[in-house]
C-alpha cells in the first residue's frame, strides 16, 4: 500500500486532478461466483483452517440483502437463520482488499468460537466489492452495513445479542454506525487494525507534510467517532503492521470513552495476520472471553 501511495504521489506533477480515494479500495470485483471453501488466496494474510472448522452446507446461506436501492448487495450468513431471534450474532465488516472469499476463513473461525456454530456470523460485500453492485463509496459502505443490520433486526436480533467486528477498512462502518446508529446499536465492538482517520492514513503512507484532504475526500475518522462510543471495546493490532501502523490503533483505543476496553497487541503480526500469529485457539478464546464478559 505504501508503495502504491509513493507511485501515485509521484504522478501528482503529471495530473493535478489525481486523487487517492479509489486507490484505498481494492475490491477484486472480476468474479462470477463465490467459492468460499474452494477459494485459495495468494495474499500474505490468507490462511486456510483445517477440517475441524468446517461448516455444514445447511448452515451456509449466500443471498442478497433487501435494500431500498436497486443495487444487489451480497451477503453470507453462517448459522440457522430461524434462530437469529435467540442467537448472539457477529456482524463482520471486512477490509479494503478482495471480497467475501478472502475473509471466509475468518468468518468460519468466528462461527467456531465457543463451540461449533455457537454464534451466528453475517458478512457482506460492500457496493462494488465481489458480486455486489453499485459504486464504491464511503456512504454506500455505511448504507450497505446498515442494511445488513436492518436485515438482522427484521430477523429478530436485539441489541443485547448484537456484536460488530470491524477489520481494517471495516472499522469505519463499525465506528460510524455505533457512534451514530441508524438502526440497532451493537452491544460490544471489536476493532482489528483500525486506522485513526483517512487523512492520517494518507499522511502516514505518503510521508508528505500536506493535508490528507488534498488527496482524499473520505471523511472517515475513527479516532473521533470512538469518543462517542460507550460500548465495551476489544482492540486487536499487530505490532509489525506496515499498512496501518499500530500508532493508529493506539490513538483510537486511547480515545474510547467507555468504561470497559481491552487491548491485544500482537508481536510479529502484520496487517491481516493477527489470528494466525496469535494462534487460532488463543485468538478465539480472547473473542469468547470478551463476548461473555
Amino acid at each position: 500500500m505504501k508503495l502504491l501511495l509513493y507511485i501515485s504521489l509521484g504522478l501528482l506533477g503529471l495530473s493535478s486532478c489525481l486523487r487517492l480515494d479509489p486507490m484505498l479500495y481494492n475490491p477484486y470485483d472480476d468474479i462470477t461466483e463465490y467459492q468460499l471453501d474452494g477459494y485459495v488466496g495468494d495474499y500474505d494474510s490468507f490462511f486456510a483452517l483445517d477440517a475441524s472448522y468446517d461448516i455444514p452446507d445447511s448452515l451456509i446461506t449466500v443471498f442478497t440483502l433487501p435494500t431500498s436501492t436497486e443495487r444487489a448487495i451480497y451477503a453470507v450468513y453462517i448459522g440457522d437463520q430461524s434462530a437469529i431471534s435467540t442467537d448472539t450474532v457477529i456482524l463482520y465488516n471486512h477490509g479494503n482488499t478482495g471480497h467475501l472469499d478472502l475473509y471466509w476463513q475468518r468468518a468460519k473461525l468466528l462461527a467456531n468460537i465457543g463451540g461449533k456454530n455457537r454464534f451466528g456470523v453475517l458478512m457482506i460485500d460492500y457496493s462494488g466489492f465481489g458480486l455486489s453492485e453499485g459504486t464504491i463509496s464511503e456512504e454506500n459502505m455505511y448504507e450497505d452495513v446498515n442494511n445488513a443490520i436492518l436485515w438482522l433486526e427484521d430477523m429478530g436480533l436485539t441489541e443485547d445479542r448484537f456484536m460488530m467486528y470491524g477489520f481494517s477498512l471495516g472499522t469505519a462502518p463499525t465506528c460510524e454506525l455505533t457512534s451514530q446508529p441508524r438502526s440497532l446499536s451493537p452491544n460490544k465492538i471489536i476493532l482489528e487494525a483500525p486506522f485513526a482517520s483517512a487523512e492520517v492514513m494518507i499522511q502516514d503512507g505518503s510521508q508528505l507534510a500536506m493535508p490528507g484532504s488534498y488527496l482524499t475526500n473520505l471523511a472517515i475518522d475513527n479516532a473521533e467517532e470512538i469518543k462517542n462510543i460507550q460500548q465495551p471495546l476489544l482492540w486487536i493490532h499487530g505490532e509489525d503492521d506496515d499498512f496501518v501502523n499500530i500508532g493508529h490503533g493506539e490513538l483510537v483505543y486511547a480515545n474510547h470513552s467507555g468504561d470497559y476496553k481491552i487491548a491485544i497487541r500482537i508481536p510479529g503480526a502484520n496487517h491481516g495476520t493477527c489470528p494466525q500469529t496469535l494462534g487460532f485457539e488463543v485468538y478465539a478464546q480472547h473473542i469468547l472471553d470478551f463476548i461473555e464478559m
